[in-house]
């Protein structure tokens, strides 16, 4: 007789887009094995996101509204401790914006890995899959840490292995056992937004686990992606923030530890020329912020 396979509960996180949120829950309604359950925060949606989810047939659907919007970082620790609390073996993490394959789940069910991660591709089939295959916090030169990505790595998906070891993930098709959550504790609802992933991962590999992309999970991105934010704006101070709390909490030497400062020291002198007051307020809040995250969360699921 087979083993009986592994529960699953998917865990979305959705604000204010309905109309994505619709085929993205028809899409896991064509999901071959169906998940067991899937659970949907939604973020205080002020668009007719009730209404959808009202609408929605998944088996197992549970809708959880908190009273305010938590952002993404929230909604996931939110919604991950609602999954690991109902017991459930694998945990996948999604976004509103994307659909995964009809044999997505049975792809990454039938690898032995405790975190793995579907591979993203764009409406026209072409990879878009940004997850790091290099994260470098040990050299103070590199500006940005992700110096490689799967898809800069691999034109296309054909020509990527079976599976490639990623140093980080996005929680749009992260899956995670919960014997990881049992060591490292939930996402960190103090990102808000941008980053929590990236500290996810970086937690999960600081305790010995690996992380595969699986070439052959699909997850079909909706959206264009757009990391060109104002740094000016409200968005801005949350990418230099958390950014900085990245690379205080975990650069391996204490230049890279220092690059939140010189960046801030850059951006505040180049002011006059280059993302004026705005920005330099910006960064200067982030820096000051950042200091505060310096710890990484406890291990506790409570």
């Amino acid at each position: 007789m087979s083993e009986p396979r592994e529960s699953v509960a998917i865990v979305v996180v959705t604000y204010n887009r309905a109309d994505l949120l619709a085929p993205m829950l028809a899409g896991l309604g064509a999901l071959d094995p169906l998940p067991d359950a899937v659970l949907v925060v939604d973020n205080a949606s002020t668009d007719h996101t009730p209404q959808v989810l009202s609408a929605a047939t998944n088996p197992g659907l549970q809708v959880i509204r908190p009273e305010s919007n938590l952002g993404g970082a929230g909604g996931f620790h939110r919604g991950v401790a609602a999954a690991y609390e109902q017991g459930f073996d694998r945990i996948w993490l999604m976004d509103d914006d994307v659909i995964p394959a009809p044999d997505c789940l049975g792809v990454l069910l039938a690898q032995d890995e405790s975190c793995l991660m579907a591979v993203r591709e764009d409406t026209a089939g072409a990879l878009v899959e940004k997850a790091a295959v290099r994260f470098d916090l040990a050299n103070p030169l590199a500006i940005r840490p992700k110096t490689a990505m799967v898809e800069t790595e691999y034109a296309h998906r054909h020509l990527m292995p079976h599976r490639v070891e990623v140093h980080n993930v996005a929680f749009e098709g992260f899956m995670v056992r919960r014997r990881v959550i049992d060591e490292i504790g939930l996402p960190d609802p103090s990102f808000f937004i941008f980053y929590d992933d990236v500290d996810y991962a970086l937690r999960a590999r600081r305790a010995g686990h690996r992380i595969w992309a699986v070439r052959d999970a699909v997850l079909v991105r909706q959206l264009d992606f757009d990391q060109q934010h104002d740094l000016s704006g409200w968005k801005g101070y949350f990418m230099y923030r958390n950014l900085f709390a990245v690379h205080l909490r975990y650069g391996e030497n204490a230049l890279v530890r220092a690059k939140p400062w010189l960046i801030t020291a850059a951006v505040v002198a180049l002011s006059p020329v280059r993302g004026g007051r705005a920005e330099a307020r910006n960064v200067i809040r982030a820096m000051r912020d950042a200091r505060g995250m310096r710890v990484v969360p406890s291990r506790s699921v409570d």
